[in-house]
């Protein structure tokens, strides 16, 4: 299914800079406890992510179901399930609106299978939507610049939004990131600090502290609140695009984890609305072989992952050797009876090679990780046959050269 054109109609009811704003306050995804929603915020009291708390009825969401019918496609589109305090302001680049495609000659038999491709967003990738919110934000309430370290796409992102913001921005960047990325993060005018052998080690580079010496702020994977938030508009256009019903599976690429908190969250939001009735999608975490630290702790019942030794894949956002929300991951996953899987990097790129010539679709490794994820899934049995599923292609392979 394929995002509708643009609409180009004029402020609707409540619009861009209407008068409702939904989010209330932010809360410690470990202990519950509040905190402002417009003051800087990065990591909890309790060393945890914060989130923000939104107040949804049924009410509300048949206001933004009628909104809806005037709105273009894309992220701002959601814009009342979004924390701006000034949504009229923000940096638009048009992120998100991204085409549902149904996959019919690689699908496994008997699935519905559709695929979310998030290549066509601003820089390439999914990052996009996140970096969107949180360089919005930051602006907003007065960060002097960001800084964040990336195995390359979120620093494409970042560095675009940045630029377009207004704000300086620092990147720190494992030492073979792809060229490509690192040229274009340069372009937008980026400081970029290349060195170490995964995300872990490049994040070194930066200045300590989530509000470094220089006053740039840490925009790094939930260590502050509203890259999730961004995220989340996925799950709303994922709704949507199939007539305001929820796919039974979700199949993401695992690395920070970010897109599947924020996605467990927005279909928990769009149940409140009444937008969305029935059973909540599940979700499956698909890792790399080489680097599966949440796969690992999901099959030994652990309530949080242990960091992986010697990280080793060729899928640049599938290294991540250790997640700042591994247990809201992980509880998203057992909460939707949802499932994990680490596939073998020879497995993901001939999926690449054969999404490219029988489905006319352009796949990175971490994409085409997941198409695998599903089939092994779907071969042991754990997604039914009749399944209707989503899954996430994450970017475009141009970023990779």
């Amino acid at each position: 299914m394929q995002a509708e054109a643009p609409d180009q109609s004029p402020a609707d009811e409540g619009g861009r800079g209407g008068p409702e704003r939904w989010a209330k306050r932010l809360v410690c995804s470990r202990t519950g406890e509040p905190a402002p929603l417009d003051e800087p915020a990065f990591l909890s009291p309790a060393g945890a992510p914060y989130l923000v708390e939104y107040e949804l009825d049924r009410a509300a969401g048949e206001r933004l179901r009628r909104r809806l019918a005037t709105r273009a496609w894309g992220l701002w589109r959601y814009r009342e399930l979004m924390p701006m305090r000034d949504p009229e302001s923000a940096v638009d680049l048009g992120e998100g609106g991204t085409p549902l495609v149904r996959l019919r000659r690689s699908a496994p038999p008997g699935l519905e299978v559709w695929i979310k491709d998030e290549s066509g967003n601003p820089t390439g990738s999914f990052k996009a939507r996140g970096l969107s919110l949180a360089v919005n934000r930051a602006r907003e309430l007065g960060a002097a610049g960001i800084q964040l370290p990336s195995a390359g796409n979120a620093a494409l992102a970042a560095a675009a939004y940045a630029a377009a913001a207004g704000l300086p921005c620092r990147v720190a960047v494992p030492a073979d990131a792809p060229a490509t990325i690192l040229g274009r993060c340069r372009e937008y005018g980026a400081e970029v600090l290349a060195g170490g052998a995964n995300l872990v080690e490049a994040g070194r580079r930066l200045t300590a502290g989530d509000e470094g010496d220089d006053g740039y702020w840490n925009v790094a994977t939930l260590r502050e609140p509203y890259r999730v938030e961004g995220k989340k508009s996925m799950a709303y256009e994922i709704a949507e695009q199939l007539g305001w019903q929820q796919p039974d599976w979700i199949i993401y690429p695992t690395g920070g984890g970010t897109g599947i908190i924020a996605m467990h969250r927005a279909f928990a939001e769009l149940r409140r609305l009444g937008l969305v009735d029935g059973p909540p999608p599940r979700f499956a975490a698909v890792q790399m072989a080489g680097c599966a630290p949440i796969v690992k702790a999901f099959e030994e019942c652990r309530a949080a992952a242990e960091p992986w030794l010697d990280p080793v894949t060729r899928a640049w956002g599938l290294r991540v050797p250790v997640a700042i929300g591994d247990f809201l991951i992980l509880q998203a996953l057992r909460e939707s009876d949802g499932a994990a899987v680490a596939v073998a990097e020879e497995r993901a790129e001939e999926t690449a090679a054969r999404l490219a010539r029988a489905d006319g679709l352009l796949a990175v490794i971490e994409g085409a990780a997941a198409v695998s994820g599903l089939e092994q899934l779907a071969a042991s049995g754990r997604v039914a046959e009749g399944s209707r599923v989503v899954v996430l292609q994450t970017g475009h392979p141009a970023n990779y050269v």
